[in-house]
């Protein structure tokens, strides 16, 4: 059986876009639609966390262990054997609060997420494959409106100005790579649409299937 580890944030979790943290069911969100387009061969492992960064730190109570370099390298053992981490993150660390720039924001995903997972030695898993996919584009004008400013119009710029640096990240290290930025967003301006997590599960089965 192929394993595939989906790390990432909210829209891996499935939040459901302008709700109070409800969550699309296993019918909707695309790691379910994933799994379920990929069969029996293929074990999907969820690992979405609400607010996961690439490396800040949430300041917010109830917001601790929200840095996902601090949660990788434990979570990569806890899953062993592993064939494919597909990686979706960067859309928290575009909020205000955490004032980076978009180029350091492809910088810590090159040096505390992509390196972190090539260089870790695995006891099971012996040819461990990268799938980095840039995130969705913020719409800066909802997600002020719903988030209380933790977004604006530079987070949507910066939102958009990743896929730059993430895919250059990704060939420097050889990883695989795929572009979310032009999905549909709902009401907040950030969640994906149950429609763009079908388009988002039929996206990366293709490039699954042409890995392994």
């Amino acid at each position: 059986m192929k394993r595939i580890l989906c790390y990432g944030d909210s829209n891996t979790y499935g939040y459901i876009s302008g709700s109070d943290h409800k969550r699309f069911d296993e019918n909707q969100r695309w790691t379910q639609v994933l799994q379920r387009n990929l069969g029996n061969d293929y074990c999907v492992i969820e690992e979405g966390l609400n607010s996961r960064t690439i490396l800040s730190n949430d300041p917010r109570p109830g917001k601790e262990g929200r840095s996902g370099y601090d949660y990788l390298l434990p979570c990569l053992d806890s899953h062993d054997p592993l064939d494919i981490i597909v990686v979706m993150l960067g859309t928290n660390e575009v909020k205000v609060r955490y004032d980076k720039s978009s180029k350091e924001i492809g910088d810590m995903l090159e040096n505390y997420i992509i390196k972190p997972i090539k260089s870790r030695v695995l006891h099971n898993s012996t040819n461990l494959q990268i799938l980095i996919i840039t995130p969705v584009k913020v719409n800066g004008k909802l997600a002020n409106s719903n988030f209380e400013g933790k977004y604006d119009k530079t987070s949507e710029r910066k939102s958009v100005q990743l896929e730059k640096y993430f895919r250059e990240a990704a060939k420097r290290n050889g990883c695989h790579y795929l572009s979310a930025l032009n999905f549909e967003t709902g009401i907040d301006g950030v969640h994906l649409t149950e429609a763009s997590h079908k388009n988002l599960a039929d996206m990366v089965y293709k490039k699954i299937k042409e890995i392994l």
